[in-house]
């Protein structure tokens, strides 16, 4: 065999080899392209789910605050209640006195 031969010889090997390495390749990058995609799917669910408890959290945070306002009327209303129960009891107590001074 010739040295020319000896070198297509080589060659042939090394383009079959080389066929085989870039098929390889090609099965690789289209699993890494399906995985991108799933990837993206999953982050897109992901991404759409934080989004709505983001606008939930913002209408329980509307919410409250309206809560918030209620309660603190209704605060102010006791606190109301209170201060007119303990006026009416201070008039009693002193009409009872009053009563209990006549005698």
């Amino acid at each position: 065999m010739s040295s020319v031969e000896g070198e297509v010889t080589s060659l042939r090997r090394e383009s079959a080899t080389a066929r085989k390495d870039a098929a390889a390749a090609r099965v690789l990058a289209g699993a890494a392209d399906r995985d991108v995609s799933e990837f993206r799917q999953i982050l897109t669910g992901h991404t759409g789910v934080l989004n709505a408890l983001r606008e939930t959290q913002i209408e329980h945070g509307q919410r409250l605050g309206k809560v918030e306002v209620r309660l603190d009327r209704l605060e102010t209303k006791v606190d109301e209640g209170f201060t007119k129960l303990n006026l009416g009891m201070v008039q009693i107590g002193a009409q009872l006195q009053t009563l209990l001074d006549r005698e």
